[in-house]
């Protein structure tokens, strides 16, 4: 066996390498945005009308007290110093103090995400498998009279407001299902992870399980419909696109059966646009959450963050906006390394 010529790398240490340097651009890249994204919700809360020293204090505090409060929340500061105090908080954990609460945003944060993140994973659950098998249903029927119902309503499922949407459900299907809350007012669960099924689990409580799933149901078909209406139009556009070429015709030439054709070939290759909008709908998703936990009174990091909003709560605003948008990099790095496997023509 003659040795490796000089210079020569193998291709598994290549790929690594080059694994490794995507990770790290991705990876920097997020925390450049992380830093503008701060630097952007700290200059609009503090350009926007309101004081917040006053909304601290309460509208019955006289002129001293107010001021007392601006001092010690350093807004006699000037703004950048602000800011970089700020900012040097938050690199040991400090998310500041909630106006509204009384208590630590990190722990309100960490408090409300469980909620969020529980009604995200329920709905995805529902949208994704949907949004799929709808694609690819009116893809294989094309022209035909489902095909273009289901365009219709994929049509006006993407066009139609979100909190209307949620209206409109709670109206239908609220005799149903319940319409606020995470779970029934009587029941008590114990807190072990913050998320109500799994502590169901846990606890051994099937009322309390079934409770949160009926709970869950009217705001995450709502998050879904909008959802499934974007991911079935994109993927029959990829899937039609994919069963017009040459290689799908070779395969069915073949005798190759019209489900494997469809798996293997159609979707496979369909996917790879698809899961670009897929990484953008959790995008929509995060921003879509502020208005269904307001309709569903739904006790996560959207309501929390309106509630912020409404209470001029700058601390509680920031920390909203730095979690979700933390969130929402992380989710597409995912997609990336997720978009590299699927087409392992860009590593070259």
């Amino acid at each position: 066996m003659t040795d490796a010529p000089s210079g020569f790398e193998p291709e598994g240490a290549r790929k690594g390498r080059w694994v490794l340097s995507f990770l790290a651009r991705r990876v920097l890249g997020i925390i450049l945005t992380l830093l503008g994204m701060t630097l952007i919700a700290f200059l609009l809360t503090h350009v926007v009308p309101g004081d917040a020293a006053r909304a601290a204090a309460g509208p019955e505090a006289n002129a001293e007290t107010v001021e007392r409060i601006r001092t010690d929340m350093g807004l006699d500061q000037p703004m950048m110093r602000q800011y970089f105090v700020y900012m040097s908080r938050l690199f040991h954990g400090d998310l500041g103090r909630s106006i509204a609460t009384r208590r630590p945003v990190l722990v309100d944060v960490t408090t409300k995400l469980p909620a969020s993140v529980e009604l995200a994973a329920f709905s995805v659950l529902l949208w994704l498998p949907l949004g799929f098998l709808v694609g690819v249903y009116c893809a294989v029927r094309a022209g035909g009279w489902s095909d273009l119902i289901n365009r219709l309503l994929s049509t006006a499922g993407v066009a139609m407001p979100i909190f209307w949407l949620a209206l409109l459900i709670q109206l239908a299907l609220g005799h149903v299902f319940p319409i606020a809350s995470r779970i029934d007012v009587t029941l008590s669960v114990p807190h072990y992870t913050g998320f109500y099924l799994i502590d169901g689990v846990l606890s051994g409580s099937a009322t309390a399980i079934l409770s949160a799933l009926a709970h869950l149901v009217l705001p995450a078909l709502t998050l879904s419909i909008v959802s499934i209406a974007r991911i079935g139009r994109m993927t029959r556009s990829c899937v039609l696109e994919v069963l017009n070429q040459d290689y799908v015709r070779t395969a069915r030439a073949k005798g190759v059966r019209e489900r494997t054709v469809i798996v293997r070939h159609a979707l496979r290759n369909a996917l790879i646009p698809v899961t670009t909008v897929v990484g953008l709908q959790f995008g929509d998703l995060i921003a879509y959450m502020f208005l269904v936990e307001t309709v569903f009174a739904w006790p996560g990091i959207g309501r929390y963050g309106v509630n912020a909003i409404v209470n001029l709560d700058y601390p509680a605003i920031i920390g909203t906006v730095l979690t979700t948008s933390t969130i929402y990099a992380v989710i597409n790095l995912g997609v990336d390394v997720l978009y590299v496997g699927i087409n392992p023509r860009i590593r070259y």
